[in-house]
């Protein structure tokens, strides 16, 4: 028991540390002197003591080149308030109680500033001091409080746009997440600083008041005990208690007048790299300023009755430093520091070598906006564009089976204010522009009414829409219309365009992860595949494939299965597309399937199927089908209207082929008629009901 209690009690000793000491023995020692009497010599101590800390403090804040460099300012001017004002505390005790034993009762420094301000007069002593009171209060205090004031609430009203750059930065991969964190720490210290400081300047102002109501008390409260508690005449009490009133007041009021200063110092300091006298010494040594203030000394000098010696003195000195800053701007410098900071003065870049780093690369997914829409990516201003891109990532990423890179918002001077551009590896694949303010309306296609607002086209799938005021958007969806606020559009037409173009988005590096993430696994059928059967490349390229046809790569077991069958047939990616989608089959028609899990499709005419077999056999199997432009633009037109008919149905446009026409036609109607799948026979399940809705006819009209 004794072990455990002398283990218990040397680990609390080992975290121990004076330093933590100082504030808890400063607070002891400030309630010390507000309730138990001092000796004289000791409050010569705490006043010398209270003098040095103030001059400590200025100096700190005068060096500082950032507020934050110096955040503890507020709980310091605290701390050195509290002790000034409990050596006032302490001292009016002294000067009360001892007064009348003569001008060293409250010690010698007070004595000493008392003599020093009085000069033998007393009258001249009490106006002097006055004069500092109005000084500290009036110009220094209130002056520095309306600029904390000031400050806080502008750096208040700026937080959010530094967020919102932060943040973007962040998404355009400019700093990393550490960085980002360690900004968005900075800004929170930055507005907690400044709103302390609004605070803390009443402190200042509360000291200079507290000062003047101290000396009221000595002076009169002094006057009282003496003549009637120590029986002194009027004149020798005033005498003692005025020496000792302005003494101790005055050492008391410089203190207060050094912090007073140093507060303003901190609230008006511009942020820079410079300390305040480094950038008061470059911005102030102007020669022509100090030419034109010595000519105008001089003409003041020359005029009859002035102190000629005194001007012309002062405008000689201020010609002299004109001159020599001059020269030491113009003087060259021949070290290569020199060099090159002359010419960031002059404006002018010092050439040098290109290297890489002067080449940016594209990025593989941007977002474009106009200054005007940079509302839509500040989430403290309600903008929910950053959550929709990070939702439509996370979608695809699911859907399409390999992960979605980030995309790179940043604000664009060169565009409209109200236009966005989607940028695909530096080339742009999708416009649209967007109504800050509004929500868009769009027409599915059967609508009850109309509504009253700015006509436009959604910008995903080109149907007809109308910006309307947010208060509409009841009565819009009344009227069988779909209300989505411009996040939403934007994110939506962001989802088509990567989503039509997924398979530009697959490289080798995200092939390379999915195969890693297989192997984890099963290593053994990677190891078989890669490298030894099939090159990465030749894998990426028949994924790509397999994804410009809408089709997702989840099911990776699977299809480096079917990869590994057929490497020994043929090393074609084109080919080794057409293997792999029959594996693939149900999760293909899965998306296809109506509610009864039948599936409706479009079939060619058995004649024209045959023709195009034929065509194909005559063109090789390593050319390009090339059909009779009459019987192309048939085939197509007889493709678009039934595409057209079979969604007017409800269903889904699906049209089925035999295996070896359907690289081609798919390649062929992919930018022809829109949102048709085509699939062949093998690519359908043996257990999936099929039904033939439409056939597809191409003959010509006679």
């Amino acid at each position: 028991m004794n072990t455990l209690t002398l283990s218990s009690i040397r680990q609390m000793l080992s975290g121990f540390s004076l330093k933590g000491l100082g504030i808890p023995a400063l607070v002891l020692l400030i309630t010390a002197m507000l309730v138990l009497p001092f000796p004289p010599w000791l409050l010569d101590i705490l006043f010398t003591f209270n003098i040095a800390s103030s001059l400590l403090i200025i100096m700190i804040a005068i060096g500082t080149r950032k507020p934050l460099e110096f955040s503890s300012f507020p709980s310091v001017l605290l701390f050195a308030t509290m002790l000034r004002l409990a050596l006032n505390v302490a001292s009016t005790r002294v000067v009360l109680v001892n007064g009348h034993e003569g001008e060293e009762a409250a010690g010698k420094v007070v004595a000493a500033f008392g003599h020093i301000v009085i000069g033998g007069n007393y009258v001249v002593g009490f106006i002097i001091f006055a004069i500092l009171m109005i000084i500290n209060f009036i110009v220094v205090t209130k002056g520095a409080g309306r600029v904390s004031e000031v400050n806080a609430r502008f750096t208040l009203d700026a937080m959010p746009g530094k967020q919102m750059s932060i943040d973007a930065d962040l998404n355009a991969g400019v700093i990393d997440q550490e960085t980002a964190k360690k900004r968005r720490e900075e800004l929170s210290q930055e507005s907690d600083f400044f709103g302390s400081m609004d605070g803390a300047s009443k402190f200042v102002s509360g000291d200079a008041v507290a000062g003047l109501l101290i000396l009221v008390i000595n002076l009169v409260g002094g006057l009282a005990i003496g003549i009637g508690q120590h029986d002194l005449s009027l004149a020798e009490a005033g005498r003692i208690y005025t020496l000792l009133t302005i003494g101790d007041g005055l050492v008391a009021q410089i203190p207060s007048l050094f912090l007073s200063l140093a507060t303003a110092i901190i609230v008006t300091r511009v942020t820079t790299s410079e300390s305040m006298t480094e950038q008061a010494t470059t911005q102030l040594s102007n020669p022509s300023a100090l030419f034109i203030s010595a000519s105008i000394l001089a003409i003041l000098g020359l005029v009859p009755g002035m102190p000629h010696f005194v001007f012309l003195l002062l405008a000689s000195g201020c010609a002299g430093i004109g001159f020599m800053v001059l020269r030491r701007s113009t003087q060259p410098e021949t070290s290569p520091a020199g060099i090159a900071r002359a010419a960031a003065e002059s404006g002018i870049e010092e050439p040098k070598e290109l290297d890489w780093d002067d080449v940016d690369q594209v990025d593989l997914i941007g977002l474009e906006i106009g200054y005007g829409l940079i509302p839509l990516v500040n989430p403290d201003a309600g903008g929910q564009l950053m959550a929709r891109v990070k939702g439509v990532r996370k979608k695809l990423s699911v859907e399409l089976g390999f992960l979605i890179q980030p995309v790179r918002i940043r604000d664009a001077l060169n565009i409209d204010p109200d236009t966005y551009h989607i940028v695909l590896k530096g080339v742009i694949r999708g416009k649209g522009e967007i109504r800050i303010g509004r929500e868009m309306a769009i027409n599915p296609g059967q609508v009850y009414g109309t509504l009253e607002g700015i006509a436009c086209k959604e910008p995903a799938f080109g149907l007809d829409a109308v910006w309307i005021d947010p208060s509409q958007r009841d009565h819009a969806r009344t009227l069988g219309y779909t209300v989505v606020d411009a996040s939403t559009a934007v994110a939506t037409h962001l989802n088509k365009v990567l989503r039509d173009n997924a398979s530009d988005l697959l490289s080798h590096d995200e092939v390379q992860q999915l195969l890693d993430k297989l192997a984890a696994k099963s290593p053994k059928l990677v190891e078989d595949l890669v490298p030894g059967k099939l090159s990465l490349g030749v894998v990426t390229r028949t994924l790509q494939n397999v994804l410009g046809e809408s089709v997702s790569i989840r099911d990776m077991r699977t299809i480096v299965e079917a990869l590994s069958e057929a490497c020994g047939r043929t090393q074609d990616p084109d080919q080794l597309t057409s293997i792999i989608r029959p594996k693939l089959g149900r999760m293909i028609v899965q998306g296809l399937v109506d509610a009864q899990n039948s599936l409706s499709v479009i079939t060619l005419d058995p004649g024209l199927e045959q023709l195009l077999h034929n065509v194909l056999q005559q063109s090789g199997p390593n050319q390009n089908m090339v059909l009779e432009p009459g019987l192309a633009e048939r085939l197509f037109s007889a493709l678009r209207e039934g595409a057209r008919s079979v969604e007017e149905q409800g269903h889904p446009a699906v049209l089925v082929v035999s295996p070896a026409i359907r690289p081609w036609l798919s390649k062929a109607v992919r930018f022809r008629v829109t949102d048709m799948t085509i699939l062949s026979y093998s690519e359908i399940p043996e257990d999936q009901m099929v039904k033939v809705i439409h056939t597809v006819h191409a003959e010509s009209k006679k």
